[in-house]
């Protein structure tokens, strides 16, 4: 069937499946990529009908507004294998209109929400056999949008290019779930009010690298991003959200850092909290500093604390160093909660329990 928003021009020979199976072996995450990509242009102040063609260099203008003035976003979501064969998504229409508010912020035109989901199905049926199967594994989908004009003058764009990506990923700890060492940053700022901290763009993680290199320095696997104006609260570890599990009164209460604008709302970061909710925690979102975090663990009413996003669902927190002082958490294992909550959240995604709350889309 014809599909009005995605033509398709697929390989006429396309890779063997036994040279398929042998880059899916080890896929690891984002190393590997499909044989397929979608291609949609903005011009003349439209969306164009999109294209499936061979994945292949992109070429661009050496004047291109996205080499100078950085109007580029992406998104992230998974396609997953279902029981019986089939394929589905993980809420994908969240990723849409995130990006659409990515867009927004970038003074680029919005992909409508149809189009960003209609572009990804094509891939994901175009690149069926490229769906791995195995609890953990899926087939990440990285939807981009950079500027084109080739025009020096800094304005937005007029002209725009959407493109997604396909990549199978393996469980993302090849060794089993472990804990990380984290670094506290003080000297560097992920976000800061009125900025683009909400907005998934290429700038902020370009920003970040600096502060991850400081970590690494530390003997630290990832930094915590603390707020901008007096580096007191705690927003984000890395590119992911971060959640903490208080004991109160016997019972186990969730908290992660309220959205203030700074922070981006990850789409895992909401799928957890209902979740925990559904499994009879406590939740609460607002400011948490690193102080209270300090105190919370000295007293033993911190049990846990982990990150959350689309590549490694929930990491684990084991240990924490500052200028100020080392933590460690939960004797530097991971924590029942969050194993609870990845648990639950991985046999959603992969149709092993039941989807109460419509996050899966069924795609083939």
């Amino acid at each position: 069937m014809s599909d009005p928003l995605i033509e398709l021009r697929p390989l006429a020979h396309p890779m063997s499946a036994a040279a398929r199976a042998e880059k899916m072996r080890e896929p690891g995450f984002g190393r590997v990529f499909t044989e397929h990509m979608i291609r949609v242009e903005f011009r003349d102040g439209a969306w164009q009908r999109g294209v499936l063609v061979e994945r292949a260099p992109i070429t661009l203008d050496p004047a291109a507004s996205v080499l100078h003035y950085g109007q580029a976003i992406f998104e992230g979501y998974k396609a997953y294998g279902q029981p019986g064969g089939g394929v589905a998504t993980f809420r994908s229409r969240e990723n849409a209109r995130r990006f659409a508010r990515s867009a927004e912020r970038l003074a680029m035109p919005q992909v409508p929400d149809e189009l960003f989901l209609a572009a990804g199905e094509a891939l994901i049926r175009q690149e069926r056999d490229w769906v791995p199967s195995k609890l953990e594994e899926s087939l990440y989908l990285r939807p981009f949008m950079i500027s084109t004009d080739a025009a020096l003058g800094v304005k937005p764009a007029k002209n725009y290019l959407f493109m997604i990506l396909a990549s199978p990923s393996g469980a993302y700890f090849a060794k089993g779930l472990r804990p990380v060492t984290v670094w506290i940053s003080e000297d560097y700022s992920r976000a800061a009010p009125g900025g683009t901290g909400a907005a998934k763009c290429a700038g902020n993680y370009a920003a970040s690298l600096i502060a991850q290199a400081q970590a690494l320095e530390q003997g630290c696997d990832q930094v915590v991003w603390t707020d901008a104006c007096e580096h007191k609260y705690v927003e984000e570890m890395g590119g992911m959200n971060i959640m903490f599990v208080l004991s109160e009164h016997g019972k186990s209460r969730i908290i992660t850092p309220k959205l203030t604008g700074t922070l981006l709302p990850g789409v895992t970061r909401e799928s957890l909290l209902v979740l925990a909710r559904d499994l009879g925690y406590d939740t609460e979102e607002r400011l948490f500093s690193v102080e209270e975090w300090g105190d919370a663990i000295a007293s033993g009413r911190m049990t846990e604390a982990f990150a959350c996003g689309t590549a490694a669902v929930i990491t684990p927190i084991g240990y924490v160093k500052s200028r100020h002082g080392d933590w460690t958490i939960t004797g530097n294992e991971s924590g029942p909660v969050a194993l609870a909550l990845r648990q639950r959240l991985l046999e959603v995604q992969h149709g092993l329990a039941p989807d109460r709350h419509g996050w899966m889309k069924q795609v083939c």
